[in-house]
């Protein structure tokens, strides 16, 4: 199972955010056992960032789901930094299931 998750930033924001997911977001992450496939910017949309967290089961997702945004350093530390620069309304999350003959099965 994946997740596609696709975040609207907000102008002149990029560079900031992109620093943000790679020095603290996705390490966090990462320690709390997520695994992240693989993250995006769009040279074309400068506010469009997009990456792909991949979970063995429903249950694994929602355990680190647990792990990650109910912790006290996420509430505290990391997410009053995302609304500076992310627009939460305009967040899209889909959950994708690879067919048999994609490379990511």
């Amino acid at each position: 199972m994946y997740e596609l998750r696709q975040y609207r930033i907000k102008k002149g924001k990029m560079k900031e955010w992109v620093k943000l997911m790679e020095s603290t977001i996705i390490p966090f992450q990462v320690s709390k056992g997520m695994v992240i496939v693989a993250s995006f910017t769009a040279p074309e949309d400068p506010t469009l960032y997009v990456w792909l967290r991949r979970f063995s089961t429903a249950a694994q997702r929602k355990r680190q789901y647990d792990a990650v945004y109910a912790s006290g350093h996420w509430k505290t530390n990391i997410a009053p930094r995302i609304d500076k620069l992310m627009d939460r309304a305009r967040m899209v999350v889909t959950t994708l299931e690879p067919t048999a003959a994609s490379v990511l099965h």
